[in-house]
């Protein structure tokens, strides 16, 4: 029987401390071509139930065309997607985060949260009390009814979150999500998505090309080559959890991001020396 809106808010309400049910995302060699450029080739992995993976890789890398044919926007691939199995993947059941300011500026925090339970037909009452919920977790009570004006950019990125998992995403895609932040409100906008993850169980795929947002954020961090884009290694981060930006200043945070810049650094160099070819061919 298909369940109600309200139906499912009850199943998942945060303040009965219940939690979302991971859900499991496999790609098995996933490949995408526009005319004679293949810009990603073969790529395959997994993410487990409410496992954290970030992909990173240099420009050009194919992340952007990751992204959307997870999301669901990119069609014409080869290879298989499958979500819990299936491989027919309703878009509702990705959540996604944009890097580009995605809040709209006529709306309180509050209504931009709550406007995809508005369009889903949830009455106010409800709708309010769950965006009030996630507000809460996202660390913006206080700042209900004020607009994204009023707030910095972290703050809007948040809003964009809480309004993202407002209605249950099966698995959480961001991308690059916090590319337009300074470094110190990144660590800590990073923080506040750690608690999310850990109180929520979601299944979460950040595509970054930040190093160590990569490390202090996931339990693996899968690293592509330059285009084609394909899968270089896939690093455990085995770092404990819970874990906070604190992480970042210990010896064994350094050792990964190290290990992965000289991974990022070899196939970065390999693109731009490409360039460099190409550019001398056109001279």
């Amino acid at each position: 029987m298909l369940k109600t809106p309200t139906a499912r808010l009850s199943e998942y309400s945060l303040s009965a401390g219940c939690g979302m049910i991971g859900h499991s995302l496999s790609l098995q060699n996933v490949t995408k071509r526009f005319g004679h450029l293949t810009a990603i080739d073969g790529i395959s992995f997994d993410v487990r139930p409410r496992e954290f993976i970030s992909v990173i890789g240099p420009s050009g890398c194919g992340k952007s065309t990751l992204f959307n044919i997870i999301g669901g926007f990119l069609g014409g691939y080869e290879g298989t997607l499958l979500l819990d199995g299936k491989a027919k993947v309703p878009r509702r059941s990705i959540g996604m985060v944009f890097q580009e300011e995605s809040t709209f500026p006529w709306r309180t925090t509050l209504q931009n949260v709550a406007f995809p339970l508005e369009v889903a037909g949830v009455p106010k009452k409800e709708r309010e009390a769950r965006a009030r919920e996630l507000i809460s977790l996202v660390g913006l009570t206080g700042f209900e009814n004020s607009y994204p004006a009023e707030m910095s950019g972290g703050m809007r990125q948040r809003t964009a979150i809480a309004r993202t998992l407002a209605f249950d995403p099966q698995v959480l895609l961001m991308d690059e999500p916090f590319a337009a932040l300074d470094d110190q409100t990144r660590l800590l906008v990073g923080d506040k998505v750690l608690q999310i993850h850990q109180q929520l169980n979601q299944t979460s795929l950040l595509i970054t090309h930040n190093i160590t947002e990569a490390v202090q954020l996931s339990d693996r961090v899968i690293v592509m080559t330059y285009r084609p884009g394909r899968v270089k290694r896939i690093v455990d981060i085995d770092l404990p959890r819970p874990r906070t930006s604190e992480i970042v200043g210990s010896a064994r945070f350094g050792a990964l991001v190290g290990s992965i810049w000289n991974d990022l650094r070899k196939e970065a160099s390999r693109g731009m020396s490409e360039a460099e070819q190409q550019g001398k061919r056109e001279a």
